[in-house]
C-alpha cells in the first residue's frame, strides 16, 4: 500500500520562486527594451530634426539666391580673342564627327585639309583619273550611281555619311554643281517617300540627308561666324563658369551649379571662395621672344575644396582669357607653387600627406589640405624633370564624391550628415543656373533668328523653296507639314550639331558635363519648334519643366521666323548662282578635293560588279564603261603602290 506523502516545504518555495524570478525577468527585460526605444526615438528625432534644418537652410538659401543673384559670369570683351577655329578644320570636324571619338578613321578622314600637292603617280594614271572625275561631274551619272549604291545592303549608314561627305569636299569648290546634285536627290527622296509626309529629314538615313547637312555647314559658316559666333561663345564660357562657382567633383565631374539635373552634385560640404595672387614663370630660354609678361601676375577666385588641378584650370583659364587662346599649354607641364615661410611647396592632387580610406582609395589634394589663406601667392612655373602622375590610378580615388566608409587615420566629419543628402534638395540650383545664364541663352537664339539687313540667309532661304516647291506638287494643304520639313531641315539638322558641338566652331575642348548643360539648351531651342504643347507635371523630367514658360515665348519667334521667311519671296537661279560661285571661291584649295575624288572611287570600285550588271539591265551602256574605266584605275593604281 502506497502511501502519498504531503508537498514538502521545498516544493511550496520552488512553486513560488520561479513564478516570481520570470515576472523579474519580464520586467526588467520591458523596461529595458522601452529604454532603448526611448533612446533609438530620441536619435531618430534628432536625426529628422537635422535632416529638417537642411532642408530649411537650402530652401531658404535657394530662394534668397533666385532672389538676389543675377547673371554673375565675367566675359571677355574683345571680340577677336574668340578661339575660333578657321574654315576648313570647321568644316572637316563637321563632315566627320567620328574623328574625336577614338574610332579608327581611314588616313584621309582624320586629315582632309589641303598640306601636300597630290601624289606624283596622279600624272601616270591622269586618263583614268580624269574619266573618275568626268563621271563624277555628269549629274545624271552621280545621282544613278547614289541610288544604286544605297540598294546594296552592306552600303551602311556610316557608308552613306562618309560617301556625302567625300562627295561635298570632292566638288567643294563647284557649290553650283553640288547644289544642283543635292536638289535632285532632294526631290527623288520627297518622291519616293512612302512613309508619312511628317517623318521626312528626320533621320540621317540617306546619302542626301548627310549631304544637306553637309551643305547647310558649308553655305552657313559665313552667317554663324559672323552673327552667331559670338553669343555661342559667350553662352559656353558662361556656362562653364557657373559650374566653376560651386563645387564640381573631379573624379564624377557633377556639380552644384548646373542646367542638367543628371550632373547635380548632391554631396556638398561648406566651401569658401578665395583670391589668390597667382605669378606665372613659364618662359623657357627659347621664350624670351615672346610678348607675355616675363612675370605676368593675376587675380584668381578659387574654392578653398578646389582640387590642385581643378585650382591649375582656373589660373589658367583667367590666363588665356587675359592674353589670349594662342598661348596654350599643356596643364601637365605645368607645377603649381605655394609660396610661404620664405620657401616654394610644390602642390600635387596625390602626394605623401594624401588622405587614405580604409579600402585603400585616396583622397585628391585640394586648397583647404594645403591650408592655403585669402591672398596666398602661387607660382606657376614649367615642370622640370618631374614624372606626371600615374593616371592608371583613377579609380582609386575620391573627390567631394566619397565612398560610405572612413578614413583610416581620422574619422570624416559630417559624415552622419552626408546620409541625408538628398537630390531633391539643391533642384533650386538648376534654376538659379538658369537664372545666370539666362541673358545668353536669349542672346543665342536671338541671334540665330536674326536676319541681318533683313535678309535670310541664302542657304536657308533655297532650301525652304524647295519644300513649299514639293508643297505644292504633292498638294499638301497642311501647314504643319511644311512646318515640320522646315524644322527637320534647319535647327533638327544644323543648329541643334552646332549647339551642342561648340568644339566644331572653337578650339576648345568640351567636357562630358558641358554636353549635358548644351543638351538642355538644344532640347529647349528644339522644342521652340515643336507644334504640339505637352503637360507637365510633378513628375516630368526636370530638364524640360526648368524652360516650360519660356518655351511658348520661343514658339511665337519661331513662326515669326518662318513667316518673314516666306514673306521674302524664292530666290531666283541668279541670285543663287552668284551666291555659291563667291562661297567656293572664298576657300579655295583648301581641301584635298582629289583625295575624295578617289575615296568616292573606291565605292564604286567595291560595287562595280553589281552596278555593271544593275547598269547592263537598264541599258546605260556608257555609263557601264566609265565604271569599268575607273575599275581600271585602281587595277593600275594597286599595282602601282602608290593607293
Amino acid at each position: 500500500i502506497l502511501i502519498i506523502q504531503p508537498p514538502g516545504k521545498l516544493f511550496f518555495i520552488v512553486l513560488i520562486v520561479i513564478p516570481t524570478m520570470l515576472l523579474v525577468f519580464i520586467i526588467i527585460y520591458f523596461v529595458g527594451t522601452r529604454r532603448k526605444a526611448k533612446q533609438y526615438s530620441q536619435r531618430l528625432n534628432t536625426q529628422m530634426e537635422l535632416l529638417e534644418s537642411q532642408f530649411r537652410n537650402q530652401i531658404r538659401e535657394g530662394f534668397v539666391e533666385l532672389q538676389t543673384e543675377g547673371s554673375d559670369v565675367h566675359l571677355i570683351d574683345d571680340y577677336g580673342s574668340i578661339p575660333f577655329l578657321d574654315y576648313k578644320h570647321f568644316a572637316a570636324r563637321a563632315f566627320f564627327p567620328e574623328q574625336g571619338n577614338g574610332e579608327y578613321v581611314p588616313s584621309f578622314v582624320s586629315d582632309p585639309v589641303v598640306n601636300v600637292s597630290p601624289a606624283a603617280g596622279e600624272n601616270s594614271l591622269k586618263e583614268e583619273y580624269n574619266a573618275l572625275c568626268n563621271f563624277l561631274s555628269n549629274e545624271q551619272f552621280l545621282v544613278t550611281l547614289i541610288h544604286h549604291l544605297e540598294q546594296q545592303k552592306d552600303f551602311t549608314i556610316k557608308d552613306r555619311c562618309r560617301f556625302a561627305s567625300f562627295l561635298t569636299i570632292a566638288f567643294h569648290s563647284k557649290l553650283v554643281y553640288l547644289t544642283s546634285v543635292l536638289d535632285h536627290l532632294l526631290k527623288d527622296l520627297m518622291d519616293g517617300s512612302t512613309a508619312q509626309p511628317k517623318l521626312l529629314l528626320r533621320r540621317t538615313e540617306t546619302v542626301v540627308e548627310k549631304l544637306l547637312t553637309n551643305w547647310m555647314s558649308l553655305c552657313m559658316y559665313g552667317f554663324l561666324r559672323e552673327s552667331v559666333g559670338e553669343p555661342l561663345f559667350k553662352l559656353v564660357s558662361a556656362i562653364k563658369q557657373r559650374i566653376n562657382l560651386g563645387p564640381v567633383d573631379a573624379i564624377s565631374g557633377k556639380a552644384l551649379h548646373t542646367l542638367n539635373e543628371d550632373w547635380l552634385l548632391c554631396e556638398v560640404t561648406d566651401f569658401q571662395i578665395l583670391k589668390l595672387d597667382v605669378s606665372f614663370q613659364l618662359n623657357t630660354e627659347a621664350d624670351y621672344d615672346s610678348d607675355l609678361d616675363s612675370t605676368p601676375t593675376l587675380e584668381v577666385d578659387v574654392l578653398d575644396c578646389d582640387t590642385i588641378g581643378q585650382a591649375k584650370e582656373k589660373i589658367f583659364d583667367t590666363f588665356f582669357s587675359k592674353y589670349g587662346y594662342s598661348q596654350r599649354f599643356q596643364m601637365e607641364d605645368i607645377d603649381l607653387e605655394f609660396v610661404h615661410n620664405g620657401g616654394n611647396q610644390i602642390l600635387q592632387d596625390i602626394d605623401q600627406s594624401s588622405q587614405v580610406l580604409e579600402n585603400g582609395i585616396k583622397k585628391l589634394n585640394t586648397i583647404k589640405h594645403y591650408r592655403i589663406p585669402a591672398a596666398g601667392s602661387l607660382v606657376a612655373i614649367r615642370r622640370v624633370n618631374r614624372p606626371r602622375t600615374d593616371s592608371g590610378i583613377a579609380n582609386k580615388l575620391c573627390h567631394l564624391v566619397t565612398p560610405r566608409s572612413e578614413f583610416a587615420d581620422t574619422p570624416m566629419p559630417d559624415q552622419g550628415k552626408q546620409k541625408f543628402k538628398v537630390k531633391e534638395m539643391y533642384l533650386t540650383k538648376l534654376l538659379s543656373t538658369k537664372v545666370a545664364v539666362h541673358c545668353f541663352v536669349e542672346d543665342l537664339f536671338s541671334s540665330i533668328w536674326s536676319m541681318p539687313n533683313n535678309k535670310a540667309p541664302m542657304a536657308i532661304r533655297h532650301i525652304f523653296d524647295i519644300l513649299h516647291v514639293q508643297a505644292n506638287n504633292k498638294k499638301i494643304t497642311d501647314p504643319d507639314v511644311l512646318h515640320i520639313w522646315k524644322t527637320n531641315s534647319l535647327p533638327l539638322r544644323f543648329w541643334i550639331n552646332i549647339i551642342k558641338n561648340p568644339q566644331f566652331v572653337f578650339d576648345m575642348e568640351k567636357t562630358p558635363h558641358l554636353d549635358g548643360c548644351l543638351s538642355v539648351i538644344a532640347q529647349t531651342f528644339m522644342d521652340s519648334f515643336s507644334l504640339t504643347s505637352h503637360q507637365l507635371g510633378k513628375h516630368s523630367p526636370t530638364n524640360k519643366v526648368l524652360y516650360a514658360r519660356d518655351v511658348p515665348h520661343y514658339k511665337e519667334k519661331v513662326k515669326a521666323y518662318y513667316r518673314q521667311i516666306a514673306d521674302m519671296g524664292a530666290v531666283t537661279k541668279e541670285e543663287m548662282e552668284i551666291f555659291l560661285t563667291e562661297e567656293s571661291k572664298k576657300h579655295e584649295n583648301e581641301f584635298k578635293e582629289w583625295g575624295a575624288m578617289v575615296e568616292l572611287g573606291k565605292y564604286v570600285q567595291r560595287y562595280s560588279a553589281q552596278l555593271t550588271s544593275k547598269l547592263e539591265i537598264d541599258g546605260m551602256q556608257e555609263m557601264k564603261e566609265s565604271i569599268l574605266k575607273i575599275k581600271e584605275y585602281f587595277n593600275s593604281k594597286s599595282k602601282c603602290g602608290w593607293e
